[in-house]
């Protein structure tokens, strides 16, 4: 059992970076293996919307984002971490959103647990925790609790004791639900649109009716 924690902050060991740790140090308590990757000093590209992750089922950007792919694939639970900037993600954390479509292609993130942790100075907390938990919605990832906590300057988060605890016991109920060992029914796997178009051969985006030519078809 393996809980990664994926910190989308750009400043290093941060009060993101912080809470996370302390997220992990609460996994490890509950019986998990754990491990944390940084987005800082990381080479990552935006993805470019080739599609060849469609196709293919791979991403062809080689840049730090591939070493990614693998940790993300051998975990069952993940914790991403992330400071507001103008009262949303970083533009790291939505890097790391965008590719992970090329996991999602391949239905490989359904099932996994993911929590979320937010760091603001004032707001942005909820932005930040709707943002993932719709990326988790749409990759059928099951969602955890989320912790918060309030910080500016480098090492506050630490005055914060509800942060504190709330990571560790992120952590811990990350674990908990693993446990749980919740699993997508198979002929859901997928996300409802690609259901509907292969038992159906309807499709989801009424643009793609008007291209083929077709007439809209019946609800019945």
């Amino acid at each position: 059992m393996k809980v990664l924690g994926i910190v989308c902050s750009p400043r290093r060991r941060g009060n993101t970076h912080i809470m996370m740790e302390v997220a992990l140090a609460g996994a490890e308590s509950a019986g998990a293996e754990t491990e944390l990757w940084s987005v800082v000093g990381k080479d990552i590209k935006p993805c470019d919307a080739c599609e060849r992750c469609v196709r293919k089922g791979s991403c062809h950007i080689e840049d730090g984002i591939q070493e990614l792919y693998d940790k993300v694939l051998a975990a069952d639970g993940l914790i991403f971490g992330c400071p507001s900037y103008f009262g949303s993600v970083t533009a790291q954390a939505k890097i790391v959103i965008d590719r992970l479509y090329a996991l999602y292609q391949q239905s490989a993130l359904a099932g996994k647990v993911g929590g979320v942790i937010s760091v603001a100075s004032a707001s942005g907390h909820d932005t930040i925790r709707q943002l993932f938990n719709t990326f988790f919605q749409n990759v059928h990832i099951l969602p955890a609790d989320y912790a918060r906590g309030f910080a500016s300057d480098k090492g506050d988060v630490k005055n914060d004791p509800f942060a504190m605890r709330s990571s560790e016991e992120l952590g811990r109920q990350v674990v908990a639900l693993i446990k749980q060992q919740f699993r997508w029914p198979e002929e859901y796997i997928k996300p409802i649109y690609k259901v509907v178009k292969d038992k159906y051969g309807v499709e989801g985006c009424p643009l793609s009716w008007t291209r083929a030519n077709k007439e809209v078809p019946s609800a019945k």
